[in-house]
């Protein structure tokens, strides 16, 4: 069953994605950048890393968000969240739904949602 007049919405649609998508990434951002030695120990990374972990997404969210450099920004997520399922499958060996949902599921949903973002250029609500 195909619903065409839902089609008229996707652009506030997609803008309702961005705004979640860049959320979610600017407070994992901001916990990774503001006291990095503790969330560095918590996923087992260098603190350098993780404060460059936590500006990228800071970066990355606030472009997704704001439909700044939207393709660059949700590209650039991607692959940090194909980091992140590496390090859960191959490091941590974490399942698809994981324990206490900790699952690299949660990290797919928002590498298809990005991609979305990607492929769309955001819909219209964007800046540039």
């Amino acid at each position: 069953m195909h619903l065409p007049w839902l089609l008229q919405f996707s652009d506030e649609a997609l803008l309702l994605m961005r705004l979640l998508v860049g959320w979610v990434f600017i407070s994992s951002g901001w916990s990774h950048a503001k006291d990095p030695v503790a969330r560095a120990k918590q996923i087992g990374m260098s603190p350098g890393f993780t404060r460059f972990l936590g500006i990228a997404e800071l970066a990355g969210g606030l472009g997704v968000a704001l439909g700044a450099f939207t393709q660059l920004a949700a590209l650039g997520l991607i692959l940090i969240m194909l980091g992140a399922i590496q390090k859960k499958i191959f490091v941590w060996h974490t399942g698809f739904w994981g324990k206490a949902s900790d699952g690299w599921h949660y990290d797919l949903l928002f590498v298809t949602m990005c991609l979305v973002i990607a492929t769309t250029g955001g819909g219209r609500y964007v800046l540039y």
